[in-house]
């Protein structure tokens, strides 16, 4: 069995366990917006059935439409062997469409995005609770020092203890979820049967009348539109608990977090007053003696949320790398559990970010006025591209797909709309957005030029140069081993470039020429290689399979790849008996990395200029292709040519006869 098949077949089994795993992992942000909603939706408005009513039918049906039938029935149908998020969905459809790649982007730039607001807003909501603790009123306020400085405490401490993984906590988040959700349909049947009429509420007609006849009612989708916050990120963890998991504890979750709308809605129902006054129905509606452990346990759920956020987005940027959309930046396996990483720059940026969010923003109440306006992008996206999957990959009829991908696009649009008006709360925000989706543009088009410029030549055609350089004994050997790493995907193709570095100035005389392809798979696990030899053990090619999650070690996979190939009596090692080995009988290897910089040659129009002094400089800030690529130093070597992309042209350049 293939690596990535045993990988996505370990979560076909339903277990207890394997449904514990997706409840910790898959709904921790979902599961936590309880704790805002309803404050959101009611804010200072006041309190009727008219409202009531129509709020809590909204936060049905959108849990329907988005997170169960776009999200847990269809979207999910799109898995790229066992996995999933925009990345792996982009990976399916891209041959497809050459634009699709702006979706994919701006998708994964405010998925990110939301890794940032959704810990502040999790945890301060839960750590606001407190000041309903008598003694703690005057202590515990929304806003003030001592609760931003709690906040922020224990968002440091979580984003610190990453580079350890979380393997170790990551056993208890099932189980701490499953109380949670379970305290969630306790807590809400326990305010129903006080109001059990407010079950009509999941007629939508209820939902019909507060977009349409409430006043400003429409714009209250904003607020109803956090209660799908996580259905996003539900989808990218999918190689992590497996489809079935994931629909199973739907259920659940589902049922969970209904019963819990709706008893927020009946306790609201049965208030002498007509104001909320600050108050979360959340909270408010917990029995006094068990106020503290459900603070504590909605803390809880809510650093698990914070986790799964930070951890989706370690994987978002490993992809994003794997398909050339960000520079390469250091990736570290904190455990030997499969897929989980740590990437200290992403962990840094993060944590930059949700600190100021907590210091700009300051309570919960004013981040619901910038929260949302990111993930309806995030999901308006998901629809282009699920369009395509469900046309050209499972091949749907158009006339089923149409009408669904409208339905979703109405639902969505009209949610974006509602949170345009939240832009003015978050304008700040935006730069952050506009910095991350520059980068992938940038980096992903300059690529694409740079690739342009890569010359290829029919390596046989140096076949016998390269053999009579090798057994050359007047020309010192630079290296038993001389590795070459090669986009070329043609067996008997390699750059110009490197043929140059071998042949040029002084050549490089080796026992063996290596040609070695990295291929990022569509698929996230593949780990496999295919040798050719296209000179008996002289001149040979290698193609190495990598999966588009994994995090390639290309020396550690080679030197491997040799002892194979010696075990098998397939390569001669090059003990030479001139004595040239005598001292040290391991052959050496030595890799060759060419790398270019922007000569000064050049001419360019404006967007050429940008586009390739941009690159470059994120070229400087990135990963050395050595490291990104896993190659020791002391076995490298780097050579540096010219890249002229437009040469200066028409210079009238006169000697001067006067002299």
């Amino acid at each position: 069995m293939t690596q990535e098949n045993s990988h996505s077949s370990a979560f076909q089994k339903v277990t207890v366990a394997s449904v514990l795993v997706a409840l910790g992992i898959i709904y921790g942000d979902i599961g936590t917006s309880p704790l805002y909603v309803f404050k959101a939706i009611v804010g200072t408005k006041n309190i009727e059935e008219h409202l009531i009513y129509g709020g809590v039918s909204c936060v049905f049906w959108t849990l329907v439409i988005q997170t169960t039938i776009k999200y847990i029935w269809l979207t999910l149908k799109a898995d790229n062997q066992g996995e999933g998020g925009i990345f792996s969905l982009y990976a399916l459809v891209r041959r497809y469409g050459k634009k699709l790649v702006i979706p994919a982007i701006l998708g994964a730039t405010t998925l990110l995005a939301d890794g940032i607001i959704t810990p502040p807003i999790s945890v301060a909501s839960a750590i606001e609770g407190l000041g309903m603790v008598k003694g703690l009123e005057n202590t515990i306020v929304a806003g003030n020092h001592f609760t931003i400085g709690l906040v922020v405490l224990i968002l440091s401490l979580l984003f610190f203890f990453q580079r350890f993984g979380t393997h170790f906590v990551g056993k208890f988040f099932g189980p701490v979820m499953a109380i949670w959700f379970a305290m969630l349909f306790a807590v809400g049947i326990s305010q129903i049967i006080y109001h059990p009429s407010i079950i009509k509420a999941l007629n939508p007609i209820y939902a019909y009348d507060l977009l349409t006849k409430y006043p400003h009612g429409f714009w209250l989708l904003g607020s109803v539109f956090l209660c799908t916050t996580g259905a996003e990120a539900l989808y990218s963890d999918l190689g992590h608990c497996g489809l079935k998991n994931i629909r199973i504890s739907w259920v659940f979750v589902k049922i969970s977090l209904v019963t819990n709308y709706l008893g927020q809605a009946a306790w609201l129902m049965n208030q002498d007053s007509n104001l909320l006054n600050g108050r979360n129905p959340f909270f408010e509606m917990m029995p006094h003696w068990f106020l503290i452990p459900s603070i504590l346990i909605a803390t809880l759920a809510t650093i698990i949320a914070s986790q799964a956020l930070i951890s989706g987005s370690y994987t978002l940027i490993n992809e994003a790398m794997n398909l050339n959309f960000w520079p390469r930046v250091a990736v570290r396996q904190p455990s030997e559990t499969k897929g989980q990483m740590y990437i200290p720059s992403v962990n840094t940026i993060l944590w930059a970010g949700c600190i100021l969010m907590t210091l700009y923003f300051k309570s919960s109440e004013h981040m619901e006025a910038a929260y949302g306006f990111s993930i309806t992008i995030t999901m308006i996206m998901t629809t282009f591209l699920l369009t395509y999957f469900l046309l050209y990959k499972i091949k749907w009829s158009k006339f089923i797909v149409y009408p669904v991908i409208t339905l979703f696009l109405i639902v969505e649009t009209a949610f974006f709309v509602a949170n345009i008006v939240k832009i003015k709360e978050r304008w700040q925000f935006l730069i952050f957005e506009l910095l991350i989706f520059s980068t992938m543009y940038i980096w992903f088009n300059a690529r694409k030029i740079n690739n342009r410029f890569i010359k290829f030549v029919d390596l046989g055609k140096y076949s016998n140069q390269l053999k009579e350089l090798s057994e050359d004994d007047e020309i010192p050997k630079f290296s038993t081993h001389l590795i070459y790493l090669t986009k070329a995907d043609r067996r008997h193709q390699i750059e110009e470039k490197s043929i140059k570095s071998i042949f040029s100035k002084k050549p490089k005389r080796a026992d063996v020429y290596w040609f070695v392809h990295l291929n990022r798979t569509n698929q996230p696990y593949t780990l496999s290689y295919d040798v050719s030899e296209l000179m008996d053990d002289k001149i040979i090619r290698v193609d190495i399979n990598v999966g588009f999650r994994i995090v390639p070690r290309t020396e550690y996979y080679f030197k491997k790849i040799v002892k194979d190939l010696v075990k098998n009596k397939e390569l001669n090692l090059h003990i030479r008996p001139d004595g040239s080995t005598k001292y040290n009988e391991e052959p050496d290897f030595k890799f060759v990395i060419i790398e270019k910089f922007l000569s000064v040659e050049n001419e360019f129009t404006v967007r050429e200029g940008i586009l390739l002094n941009s690159y470059f400089i994120l070229k400087k800030m990135s990963l050395k292709d050595e490291s990104a690529f896993g190659l020791d130093k002391s076995d490298v070597i780097v050579e540096q040519i010219p890249l002229v992309y437009t040469p200066i042209s028409n210079i009238n350049l006169l000697r001067d006869e006067n002299k």
